[in-house]
Protein backbone atom coordinates (compact mmCIF):
# COMPACT_ATOMS: atom_id res chain seq x y z
CA UNK A 1 0.00 0.00 0.00
CA UNK A 2 1.54 3.52 -0.75
CA UNK A 3 0.10 4.67 2.57
CA UNK A 4 -0.43 4.17 6.13
CA UNK A 5 -3.84 4.63 7.49
CA UNK A 6 -4.08 6.72 10.40
CA UNK A 7 -6.61 8.77 12.40
CA UNK A 8 -6.95 12.23 11.38
CA UNK A 9 -7.19 14.75 14.89
CA UNK A 10 -7.84 17.91 14.69
CA UNK A 11 -5.12 20.27 16.28
CA UNK A 12 -5.58 22.96 18.40
CA UNK A 13 -6.83 26.12 16.89
CA UNK A 14 -5.71 29.56 17.65
CA UNK A 15 -8.76 31.29 18.89
CA UNK A 16 -9.60 34.39 16.15
CA UNK A 17 -11.15 37.58 17.94
CA UNK A 18 -14.41 37.52 19.81
CA UNK A 19 -15.54 40.94 17.73
CA UNK A 20 -13.90 43.52 15.78
CA UNK A 21 -13.89 46.82 17.34
CA UNK A 22 -16.40 49.06 16.99
CA UNK A 23 -14.70 51.98 15.57
CA UNK A 24 -16.27 54.02 13.21
CA UNK A 25 -14.70 54.85 9.74
CA UNK A 26 -14.56 57.87 8.24
CA UNK A 27 -14.99 57.44 4.17
CA UNK A 28 -14.25 59.91 1.42
CA UNK A 29 -16.29 58.70 -1.83
CA UNK A 30 -14.69 58.61 -5.27
CA UNK A 31 -15.67 58.26 -8.37
CA UNK A 32 -13.77 54.91 -10.10
CA UNK A 33 -13.21 53.72 -13.64
CA UNK A 34 -15.16 50.33 -13.45
CA UNK A 35 -18.51 50.23 -14.83
CA UNK A 36 -20.35 48.37 -16.70
CA UNK A 37 -22.83 48.93 -20.07
CA UNK A 38 -25.68 47.30 -20.27
CA UNK A 39 -29.42 48.63 -21.27
CA UNK A 40 -28.05 52.13 -21.55
CA UNK A 41 -27.09 52.53 -18.07
CA UNK A 42 -23.64 52.54 -15.43
CA UNK A 43 -24.48 51.21 -12.01
CA UNK A 44 -22.82 49.50 -9.70
CA UNK A 45 -24.75 46.76 -7.11
CA UNK A 46 -23.71 46.61 -3.50
CA UNK A 47 -23.52 43.51 -1.99
CA UNK A 48 -21.35 40.50 -0.31
CA UNK A 49 -18.43 39.34 -1.71
CA UNK A 50 -19.19 35.71 -3.73
CA UNK A 51 -17.47 32.22 -2.80
CA UNK A 52 -16.88 32.14 -6.50
CA UNK A 53 -14.27 34.83 -6.97
CA UNK A 54 -12.43 34.71 -10.14
CA UNK A 55 -8.78 33.11 -10.88
CA UNK A 56 -5.08 34.03 -10.61
CA UNK A 57 -4.85 37.28 -12.80
CA UNK A 58 -8.12 38.57 -11.84
CA UNK A 59 -10.65 40.52 -9.75
CA UNK A 60 -13.77 39.78 -7.27
CA UNK A 61 -16.85 39.42 -7.86
CA UNK A 62 -19.79 39.81 -5.25
CA UNK A 63 -22.80 37.98 -4.65
CA UNK A 64 -26.07 39.27 -3.91
CA UNK A 65 -26.53 38.53 -0.88
CA UNK A 66 -27.06 41.92 1.34
CA UNK A 67 -24.25 41.93 4.24
CA UNK A 68 -26.36 41.79 7.16
CA UNK A 69 -25.89 42.62 11.05
CA UNK A 70 -26.27 38.93 12.47
CA UNK A 71 -22.50 37.60 14.17
CA UNK A 72 -21.48 35.00 12.68
CA UNK A 73 -20.35 31.54 14.30
CA UNK A 74 -17.16 29.50 13.34
CA UNK A 75 -16.20 26.37 15.01
CA UNK A 76 -12.97 24.99 15.62
CA UNK A 77 -12.15 21.64 16.90
CA UNK A 78 -14.49 21.33 20.20
CA UNK A 79 -14.12 24.76 20.15
CA UNK A 80 -17.28 26.73 19.39
CA UNK A 81 -16.42 30.52 19.66
CA UNK A 82 -18.56 33.53 18.68
CA UNK A 83 -16.50 34.92 16.03
CA UNK A 84 -18.65 38.34 15.61
CA UNK A 85 -18.51 40.32 12.21
CA UNK A 86 -19.99 44.19 12.64
CA UNK A 87 -20.82 43.31 8.83
CA UNK A 88 -22.25 46.80 8.54
CA UNK A 89 -19.03 48.05 9.37
CA UNK A 90 -17.82 45.69 6.63
CA UNK A 91 -20.01 46.94 3.93
CA UNK A 92 -18.51 50.41 4.50
CA UNK A 93 -15.28 49.51 4.06
CA UNK A 94 -16.30 47.40 1.38
CA UNK A 95 -17.85 50.65 -0.21
CA UNK A 96 -21.40 48.93 -0.26
CA UNK A 97 -20.84 47.65 -3.98
CA UNK A 98 -20.17 44.83 -6.15
CA UNK A 99 -16.56 44.58 -7.93
CA UNK A 100 -17.62 42.96 -11.29
CA UNK A 101 -14.98 40.11 -11.96
CA UNK A 102 -13.83 41.33 -15.48
CA UNK A 103 -13.36 44.56 -14.40
CA UNK A 104 -10.06 46.80 -12.68
CA UNK A 105 -10.30 44.92 -9.55
CA UNK A 106 -9.39 47.60 -7.01
CA UNK A 107 -12.59 50.15 -8.09
CA UNK A 108 -11.26 53.13 -5.32
CA UNK A 109 -14.80 53.71 -4.22
CA UNK A 110 -13.67 54.51 -0.39
CA UNK A 111 -10.39 56.06 1.19
CA UNK A 112 -9.80 54.98 4.71
CA UNK A 113 -8.83 57.49 7.16
CA UNK A 114 -8.69 54.93 9.95
CA UNK A 115 -6.50 51.81 9.55
CA UNK A 116 -7.74 48.77 9.18
CA UNK A 117 -5.92 45.80 11.97
CA UNK A 118 -5.44 42.35 11.73
CA UNK A 119 -8.42 41.53 13.22
CA UNK A 120 -10.97 42.95 10.52
CA UNK A 121 -8.94 40.85 7.78
CA UNK A 122 -9.21 37.54 10.41
CA UNK A 123 -12.52 38.12 10.62
CA UNK A 124 -12.85 39.26 6.92
CA UNK A 125 -12.04 35.20 6.25
CA UNK A 126 -13.86 34.07 8.54
CA UNK A 127 -17.26 35.71 7.56
CA UNK A 128 -16.88 33.41 4.45
CA UNK A 129 -18.26 30.25 6.31
CA UNK A 130 -21.48 29.05 6.08
CA UNK A 131 -23.48 26.02 6.35
CA UNK A 132 -23.85 23.03 4.64
CA UNK A 133 -27.07 23.67 3.12
CA UNK A 134 -25.26 26.88 1.37
CA UNK A 135 -22.33 25.85 0.08
CA UNK A 136 -22.18 26.07 -4.08
CA UNK A 137 -19.64 25.16 -6.63
CA UNK A 138 -17.83 27.71 -8.85
CA UNK A 139 -16.34 26.48 -11.90
CA UNK A 140 -13.69 29.10 -13.43
CA UNK A 141 -11.90 28.03 -17.02
CA UNK A 142 -9.61 29.44 -19.46
CA UNK A 143 -8.98 29.10 -23.18
CA UNK A 144 -6.64 30.17 -26.04
CA UNK A 145 -8.17 31.51 -28.77
CA UNK A 146 -6.92 31.36 -32.15
CA UNK A 147 -7.38 32.51 -36.00
CA UNK A 148 -8.66 28.71 -37.72
CA UNK A 149 -7.06 29.63 -40.68
CA UNK A 150 -3.66 30.62 -39.43
CA UNK A 151 -3.47 29.24 -35.85
CA UNK A 152 -2.44 32.25 -34.88
CA UNK A 153 -3.65 33.87 -31.26
CA UNK A 154 -6.52 35.94 -31.22
CA UNK A 155 -5.31 39.71 -31.43
CA UNK A 156 -7.31 42.46 -29.41
CA UNK A 157 -9.04 44.09 -32.12
CA UNK A 158 -10.31 40.45 -32.81
CA UNK A 159 -11.42 39.79 -28.79
CA UNK A 160 -12.89 43.29 -28.78
CA UNK A 161 -15.07 42.35 -31.72
CA UNK A 162 -16.19 38.87 -29.74
CA UNK A 163 -17.30 40.22 -26.90
CA UNK A 164 -18.72 42.70 -28.32
CA UNK A 165 -20.66 39.95 -30.81
CA UNK A 166 -21.83 38.25 -27.13
CA UNK A 167 -22.92 40.97 -25.72
CA UNK A 168 -25.13 41.91 -28.36
CA UNK A 169 -26.54 38.67 -29.14
CA UNK A 170 -26.52 37.27 -25.99
CA UNK A 171 -27.58 40.22 -23.63
CA UNK A 172 -24.40 40.66 -21.88
CA UNK A 173 -23.40 43.44 -20.05
CA UNK A 174 -20.06 45.02 -20.94
CA UNK A 175 -17.19 45.66 -18.96
CA UNK A 176 -15.13 48.52 -19.93
CA UNK A 177 -11.35 49.60 -19.11
CA UNK A 178 -11.03 53.01 -20.11
CA UNK A 179 -11.87 53.08 -23.89
CA UNK A 180 -11.62 49.31 -23.97
CA UNK A 181 -13.47 46.44 -23.44
CA UNK A 182 -12.57 43.70 -21.52
CA UNK A 183 -15.09 41.51 -20.38
CA UNK A 184 -18.82 40.42 -19.96
CA UNK A 185 -21.39 39.66 -17.03
CA UNK A 186 -24.41 38.39 -16.90
CA UNK A 187 -26.01 37.74 -13.76
CA UNK A 188 -23.60 35.87 -11.68
CA UNK A 189 -21.22 34.68 -14.60
CA UNK A 190 -18.57 37.02 -16.09
CA UNK A 191 -16.52 36.25 -19.23
CA UNK A 192 -13.06 38.14 -18.57
CA UNK A 193 -9.46 38.20 -20.16
CA UNK A 194 -5.88 37.07 -18.77
CA UNK A 195 -2.89 38.86 -19.94
CA UNK A 196 -2.30 37.43 -22.97
CA UNK A 197 -6.17 37.17 -24.29
CA UNK A 198 -7.24 34.41 -22.55
CA UNK A 199 -10.70 33.79 -22.60
CA UNK A 200 -12.00 33.27 -19.27
CA UNK A 201 -15.28 31.98 -18.13
CA UNK A 202 -16.31 32.76 -14.06
CA UNK A 203 -19.28 30.45 -13.52
CA UNK A 204 -21.90 31.37 -11.12
CA UNK A 205 -22.38 29.74 -7.71
CA UNK A 206 -24.45 26.66 -8.39
CA UNK A 207 -25.96 24.21 -6.32
CA UNK A 208 -25.01 20.79 -8.62
CA UNK A 209 -22.68 19.30 -11.13
CA UNK A 210 -25.69 19.51 -13.65
CA UNK A 211 -26.12 23.27 -13.72
CA UNK A 212 -22.18 23.54 -13.48
CA UNK A 213 -22.06 21.48 -17.04
CA UNK A 214 -25.09 22.88 -18.50
CA UNK A 215 -23.05 26.30 -17.81
CA UNK A 216 -20.09 25.53 -19.77
CA UNK A 217 -22.23 24.16 -22.58
CA UNK A 218 -24.09 27.34 -22.84
CA UNK A 219 -21.24 29.54 -22.75
CA UNK A 220 -19.19 27.25 -25.25
CA UNK A 221 -22.39 27.70 -27.84
CA UNK A 222 -22.49 31.78 -27.41
CA UNK A 223 -18.89 31.97 -27.48
CA UNK A 224 -18.84 29.96 -30.94
CA UNK A 225 -22.00 31.18 -32.03
CA UNK A 226 -20.27 34.39 -32.38
CA UNK A 227 -16.56 33.24 -33.18
CA UNK A 228 -17.02 30.90 -35.81
CA UNK A 229 -18.49 33.59 -38.01
CA UNK A 230 -15.27 35.44 -37.65
CA UNK A 231 -12.94 32.79 -38.53
CA UNK A 232 -11.93 32.35 -34.68
CA UNK A 233 -11.63 28.57 -32.95
CA UNK A 234 -11.07 28.05 -29.20
CA UNK A 235 -8.17 25.25 -28.29
CA UNK A 236 -8.20 23.94 -24.73
CA UNK A 237 -4.90 22.99 -23.53
CA UNK A 238 -2.97 23.86 -20.20
CA UNK A 239 -0.43 25.85 -22.25
CA UNK A 240 0.29 27.40 -25.72
CA UNK A 241 1.05 24.17 -28.46
CA UNK A 242 3.07 26.29 -31.28
CA UNK A 243 3.52 30.49 -30.40
CA UNK A 244 6.06 31.98 -28.68
CA UNK A 245 5.76 34.50 -26.13
CA UNK A 246 6.53 36.99 -28.54
CA UNK A 247 3.65 35.74 -30.50
CA UNK A 248 1.02 36.63 -28.16
CA UNK A 249 -0.84 39.88 -27.68
CA UNK A 250 -1.11 41.74 -24.86
CA UNK A 251 -4.38 42.52 -23.19
CA UNK A 252 -4.71 46.50 -22.44
CA UNK A 253 -4.89 46.05 -18.79
CA UNK A 254 -3.19 48.27 -16.07
CA UNK A 255 -2.89 45.10 -13.47
CA UNK A 256 -1.05 43.39 -16.29
CA UNK A 257 1.50 45.65 -17.07
CA UNK A 258 2.65 46.19 -13.29
CA UNK A 259 3.17 42.16 -13.64
CA UNK A 260 5.04 42.05 -16.14
CA UNK A 261 7.56 44.48 -15.35
CA UNK A 262 7.99 42.61 -11.98
CA UNK A 263 7.65 39.20 -12.93
CA UNK A 264 11.49 38.92 -14.06
CA UNK A 265 12.69 39.91 -10.63
CA UNK A 266 11.05 37.18 -8.93
CA UNK A 267 11.14 34.29 -11.72
CA UNK A 268 12.00 32.99 -14.69
CA UNK A 269 8.88 31.72 -15.59
CA UNK A 270 6.43 34.31 -14.75
CA UNK A 271 5.71 36.05 -18.24
CA UNK A 272 5.26 32.19 -19.94
CA UNK A 273 2.46 31.67 -16.80
CA UNK A 274 0.41 35.22 -17.86
CA UNK A 275 0.90 34.77 -21.60
CA UNK A 276 0.77 30.64 -22.15
CA UNK A 277 -1.15 28.94 -19.65
CA UNK A 278 -4.52 28.13 -19.50
CA UNK A 279 -6.52 26.36 -15.79
CA UNK A 280 -9.11 25.29 -14.96
CA UNK A 281 -10.34 25.62 -11.71
CA UNK A 282 -13.29 25.14 -8.50
CA UNK A 283 -14.40 27.37 -5.43
CA UNK A 284 -15.53 25.29 -2.65
CA UNK A 285 -17.29 26.23 0.21
CA UNK A 286 -16.51 25.85 4.10
CA UNK A 287 -18.69 25.48 7.18
CA UNK A 288 -15.90 26.58 9.68
CA UNK A 289 -12.58 27.22 10.29
CA UNK A 290 -12.26 23.56 11.36
CA UNK A 291 -14.05 22.58 8.09
CA UNK A 292 -11.76 25.28 6.41
CA UNK A 293 -8.41 23.43 7.44
CA UNK A 294 -9.26 19.83 7.05
CA UNK A 295 -10.53 20.83 3.29
CA UNK A 296 -7.34 22.89 2.36
CA UNK A 297 -5.18 20.28 3.68
CA UNK A 298 -7.08 17.71 1.60
CA UNK A 299 -6.61 20.12 -1.42
CA UNK A 300 -3.14 20.88 -1.10
CA UNK A 301 -2.20 17.39 0.04
CA UNK A 302 -4.01 15.91 -3.54
CA UNK A 303 -3.31 18.56 -6.02
CA UNK A 304 -0.60 16.58 -7.37
CA UNK A 305 -3.03 13.78 -7.94
CA UNK A 306 -5.26 16.09 -9.60
CA UNK A 307 -2.21 17.36 -12.25
CA UNK A 308 -1.49 14.14 -12.99
CA UNK A 309 -5.12 13.59 -13.72
CA UNK A 310 -5.56 16.53 -15.66
CA UNK A 311 -2.08 16.78 -17.50
CA UNK A 312 -2.64 18.22 -20.54
CA UNK A 313 0.42 20.26 -21.69
CA UNK A 314 3.23 18.67 -23.41
CA UNK A 315 4.07 20.95 -26.21
CA UNK A 316 6.23 24.22 -26.05
CA UNK A 317 6.62 26.35 -29.57
CA UNK A 318 5.57 22.85 -32.04
CA UNK A 319 7.73 20.50 -29.95
CA UNK A 320 7.15 18.26 -26.78
CA UNK A 321 8.33 20.18 -23.50
CA UNK A 322 9.53 16.97 -21.40
CA UNK A 323 6.33 17.95 -19.01
CA UNK A 324 3.53 16.21 -19.45
CA UNK A 325 2.17 19.34 -17.45
CA UNK A 326 4.23 22.37 -18.35
CA UNK A 327 1.64 24.63 -16.69
CA UNK A 328 2.23 23.01 -13.40
CA UNK A 329 6.49 23.08 -13.87
CA UNK A 330 5.93 27.00 -14.40
CA UNK A 331 4.51 27.83 -11.17
CA UNK A 332 7.65 26.44 -9.60
CA UNK A 333 9.80 29.10 -11.19
CA UNK A 334 7.14 32.07 -11.29
CA UNK A 335 7.43 33.88 -8.03
CA UNK A 336 7.88 31.83 -4.95
CA UNK A 337 7.57 34.29 -2.32
CA UNK A 338 3.34 34.09 -3.69
CA UNK A 339 2.90 30.04 -4.41
CA UNK A 340 3.31 26.46 -3.59
CA UNK A 341 2.32 23.95 -1.05
CA UNK A 342 2.21 26.12 1.85
CA UNK A 343 3.61 23.64 4.55
CA UNK A 344 2.58 25.75 7.08
CA UNK A 345 -1.23 24.95 6.48
CA UNK A 346 -0.24 21.40 8.26
CA UNK A 347 0.84 22.89 11.63
CA UNK A 348 -0.97 22.46 14.59
CA UNK A 349 -1.65 26.12 15.00
CA UNK A 350 -3.46 26.60 11.19
CA UNK A 351 -6.45 28.73 11.00
CA UNK A 352 -7.69 32.32 9.40
CA UNK A 353 -4.81 34.58 11.32
CA UNK A 354 -1.99 32.11 10.15
CA UNK A 355 -3.56 32.80 6.54
CA UNK A 356 -3.42 36.43 7.43
CA UNK A 357 -0.05 36.65 8.61
CA UNK A 358 1.52 34.53 5.04
CA UNK A 359 -0.72 37.19 3.15
CA UNK A 360 0.30 40.44 4.97
CA UNK A 361 3.95 39.09 4.33
CA UNK A 362 3.49 38.40 0.03
CA UNK A 363 4.89 41.54 -1.44
CA UNK A 364 2.24 43.81 -3.09
CA UNK A 365 1.59 44.17 -6.70
CA UNK A 366 -0.24 47.74 -6.73
CA UNK A 367 -3.10 49.65 -4.93
CA UNK A 368 -5.74 51.62 -7.46
CA UNK A 369 -6.64 55.28 -6.78
CA UNK A 370 -7.76 57.46 -8.94
CA UNK A 371 -8.46 55.61 -12.09
CA UNK A 372 -5.25 54.49 -12.10
CA UNK A 373 -2.70 51.75 -10.70
CA UNK A 374 -0.08 52.70 -8.88
CA UNK A 375 3.22 50.67 -8.76
CA UNK A 376 3.49 48.78 -5.24
CA UNK A 377 5.17 45.68 -6.52
CA UNK A 378 7.81 44.17 -3.64
CA UNK A 379 6.15 46.34 -1.07
CA UNK A 380 4.73 45.88 1.96
CA UNK A 381 0.65 45.46 2.98
CA UNK A 382 1.97 45.60 6.59
CA UNK A 383 3.33 49.58 5.34
CA UNK A 384 -0.16 49.62 3.99
CA UNK A 385 -1.83 49.20 7.79
CA UNK A 386 0.49 51.87 8.84
CA UNK A 387 -0.16 54.13 6.50
CA UNK A 388 3.65 54.16 5.31
CA UNK A 389 3.23 52.48 1.86
CA UNK A 390 5.32 54.69 -0.05
CA UNK A 391 3.50 56.01 -3.36
CA UNK A 392 0.50 56.57 -1.28
CA UNK A 393 1.91 58.23 2.03
CA UNK A 394 -0.49 58.51 4.67
CA UNK A 395 -2.99 56.20 3.40
CA UNK A 396 -4.84 53.21 4.61
CA UNK A 397 -6.36 50.64 2.83
CA UNK A 398 -9.74 49.51 2.53
CA UNK A 399 -11.29 45.89 2.73
CA UNK A 400 -11.40 46.50 -1.32
CA UNK A 401 -7.45 46.66 -1.01
CA UNK A 402 -7.07 43.50 1.01
CA UNK A 403 -9.16 41.69 -1.22
CA UNK A 404 -7.67 42.60 -4.09
CA UNK A 405 -4.22 41.39 -2.22
CA UNK A 406 -5.49 38.41 -2.00
CA UNK A 407 -5.72 37.95 -5.51
CA UNK A 408 -2.42 38.42 -6.35
CA UNK A 409 -1.64 35.50 -4.31
CA UNK A 410 -0.87 32.00 -6.10
CA UNK A 411 -0.82 28.76 -4.36
CA UNK A 412 -1.51 25.30 -4.91
CA UNK A 413 -4.99 25.85 -2.88
CA UNK A 414 -5.87 29.72 -2.38
CA UNK A 415 -8.05 30.80 0.32
CA UNK A 416 -10.11 33.86 0.26
CA UNK A 417 -13.99 33.73 1.48
CA UNK A 418 -13.61 30.36 0.28
CA UNK A 419 -11.53 27.78 -1.56
CA UNK A 420 -9.72 27.78 -4.62
CA UNK A 421 -8.06 24.38 -6.30
CA UNK A 422 -5.56 25.57 -8.61
CA UNK A 423 -3.60 22.74 -9.93
CA UNK A 424 -5.29 21.21 -12.98
CA UNK A 425 -4.51 21.91 -16.96
CA UNK A 426 -7.16 23.54 -18.91
CA UNK A 427 -8.70 21.07 -20.98
CA UNK A 428 -12.02 19.98 -23.38
CA UNK A 429 -15.22 20.44 -22.49
CA UNK A 430 -15.80 17.17 -20.69
CA UNK A 431 -12.76 17.77 -18.33
CA UNK A 432 -14.41 21.42 -17.73
CA UNK A 433 -17.67 19.24 -15.59
CA UNK A 434 -14.51 16.43 -14.64
CA UNK A 435 -13.03 18.79 -12.45
CA UNK A 436 -15.24 19.88 -10.15
CA UNK A 437 -16.62 16.56 -10.11
CA UNK A 438 -13.18 15.65 -8.74
CA UNK A 439 -13.40 18.08 -6.01
CA UNK A 440 -16.92 18.06 -4.78
CA UNK A 441 -16.96 14.00 -4.37
CA UNK A 442 -14.14 14.74 -2.07
CA UNK A 443 -14.30 17.81 0.08
CA UNK A 444 -18.41 18.09 0.19
CA UNK A 445 -19.17 14.70 1.24
CA UNK A 446 -17.71 13.90 5.31
CA UNK A 447 -17.26 10.41 4.92
CA UNK A 448 -15.47 11.29 1.43
CA UNK A 449 -13.33 13.90 3.35
CA UNK A 450 -12.56 11.73 6.63
CA UNK A 451 -11.20 9.19 4.58
CA UNK A 452 -8.64 11.33 2.92
CA UNK A 453 -7.79 13.21 5.80
CA UNK A 454 -6.94 9.44 7.18
CA UNK A 455 -5.55 8.75 4.14
CA UNK A 456 -2.66 11.42 3.56
CA UNK A 457 -2.54 12.11 7.70
CA UNK A 458 0.93 10.66 7.47
CA UNK A 459 2.57 12.33 4.16
CA UNK A 460 5.30 14.27 5.31
CA UNK A 461 5.77 17.75 4.41
CA UNK A 462 8.89 16.48 1.97
CA UNK A 463 6.34 13.73 0.47
CA UNK A 464 4.04 16.55 -0.22
CA UNK A 465 6.73 18.74 -2.28
CA UNK A 466 8.38 15.68 -3.82
CA UNK A 467 4.97 15.08 -5.53
CA UNK A 468 4.86 18.56 -6.78
CA UNK A 469 8.13 18.88 -7.64
CA UNK A 470 7.76 15.42 -10.01
CA UNK A 471 3.89 14.75 -11.28
CA UNK A 472 4.35 17.82 -13.81
CA UNK A 473 6.99 14.95 -15.27
CA UNK A 474 6.31 12.27 -14.62
CA UNK A 475 2.38 12.13 -14.11
CA UNK A 476 0.65 8.96 -13.08
CA UNK A 477 4.17 7.26 -13.35
CA UNK A 478 5.53 9.14 -10.57
CA UNK A 479 6.37 6.58 -7.54
CA UNK A 480 5.53 7.41 -4.16
CA UNK A 481 6.10 4.84 -1.32
CA UNK A 482 5.71 1.43 -2.28
CA UNK A 483 3.67 2.12 -5.42
CA UNK A 484 2.77 4.64 -7.95
CA UNK A 485 0.84 8.08 -8.17
CA UNK A 486 -1.41 5.99 -10.54
CA UNK A 487 -2.33 3.72 -7.63
CA UNK A 488 -3.03 6.70 -5.47
CA UNK A 489 -5.62 8.09 -7.82
CA UNK A 490 -7.66 4.90 -8.56
CA UNK A 491 -8.44 5.02 -4.76
CA UNK A 492 -9.09 8.59 -4.60
CA UNK A 493 -11.22 8.77 -7.75
CA UNK A 494 -13.30 5.77 -6.27
CA UNK A 495 -13.96 7.93 -3.23
CA UNK A 496 -14.82 11.03 -4.88
CA UNK A 497 -17.36 8.90 -7.16
CA UNK A 498 -18.89 7.32 -3.81
CA UNK A 499 -19.20 11.01 -2.57
CA UNK A 500 -20.94 12.13 -5.71
CA UNK A 501 -23.24 9.06 -5.35
CA UNK A 502 -24.06 10.54 -1.81
CA UNK A 503 -24.99 13.49 -2.64
CA UNK A 504 -27.86 12.13 -4.53
CA UNK A 505 -27.89 14.12 -7.52
CA UNK A 506 -26.85 11.60 -9.77
CA UNK A 507 -23.70 13.64 -10.57
CA UNK A 508 -20.92 10.23 -10.64
CA UNK A 509 -21.44 10.18 -14.38
CA UNK A 510 -19.34 13.29 -14.49
CA UNK A 511 -16.41 11.02 -13.25
CA UNK A 512 -16.20 8.73 -16.05
CA UNK A 513 -13.08 10.84 -17.89
CA UNK A 514 -10.78 11.08 -15.31
CA UNK A 515 -11.99 7.29 -14.04
CA UNK A 516 -10.83 6.50 -17.24
CA UNK A 517 -7.32 7.89 -16.57
CA UNK A 518 -6.75 6.74 -13.42
CA UNK A 519 -7.85 2.98 -14.46
CA UNK A 520 -4.82 3.20 -17.71
CA UNK A 521 -2.40 5.47 -15.95
CA UNK A 522 -2.37 7.28 -19.40
CA UNK A 523 -2.78 11.21 -18.91
CA UNK A 524 -4.43 13.24 -21.85
CA UNK A 525 -0.90 14.77 -22.26
CA UNK A 526 0.53 11.20 -22.88
CA UNK A 527 -1.89 10.56 -25.25
CA UNK A 528 -1.30 13.64 -27.34
CA UNK A 529 2.38 12.95 -27.50
CA UNK A 530 1.29 9.72 -28.89
CA UNK A 531 -0.50 11.08 -31.53
CA UNK A 532 2.27 13.48 -31.61
CA UNK A 533 5.01 10.41 -32.50
CA UNK A 534 2.49 8.43 -34.83
CA UNK A 535 -0.38 9.59 -36.68
CA UNK A 536 0.41 13.48 -36.44
CA UNK A 537 4.26 12.68 -37.74
CA UNK A 538 5.62 15.36 -35.13
CA UNK A 539 3.73 18.42 -35.90
CA UNK A 540 2.03 19.92 -33.46
CA UNK A 541 -0.51 21.83 -35.64
CA UNK A 542 -3.40 19.05 -36.04
CA UNK A 543 -3.64 19.67 -31.77
CA UNK A 544 -5.94 22.78 -32.42
CA UNK A 545 -8.23 20.62 -34.17
CA UNK A 546 -7.91 17.47 -31.83
CA UNK A 547 -8.69 20.25 -28.77
CA UNK A 548 -11.04 22.17 -30.59
CA UNK A 549 -13.83 23.39 -28.15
Amino acid sequence: MWSSVKRYTAPHFIRPPSSISNRAMALVSNTGSIHRIGAGTVRYRGGSMAFNLPTHMESLKMKDNPIGSSSLSCSSGNITHGLHVDRVRMASKLGGRMIVAASPPTEDATVATEPLTKEDLVAYLASGCKPKEKWRIGTEHEKFGFEVGTLRPMKYDQIAGLLNGIAERFDWEKIMEGDNIIGLQQGKQSISLEPGGQFELSGAPLETLHQTCAEVNSHLYQVKAVAEEMGIGFLGIGFQPKWRREDIPIMPKGRYEIMRNYMPKVGSLGLDMMFRTCTVQVNLDFDSEADMIKKFRVGLALQPIATALFANSPFTEGKPNGYLSMRSQIWTDTDNDRSGMLPFVFDDSFGFEKYVDYALDVPMYFVYRNKKYIDCSGMSFRDFMAGKLAPVPGQFPTLTDWENHLTTIFPEVRLKRYLEMRGSDGGPWRRLCALPAFWVGLLYDEDSLQNILDITADWTTEERQMLRNKVPKTGLNTPFRDGLVRHIAQDIVKIAKDGLERRGFKESGFLNEVTEVARTGVTPAEKLLELYNGKWGHNVDPVFEELLY
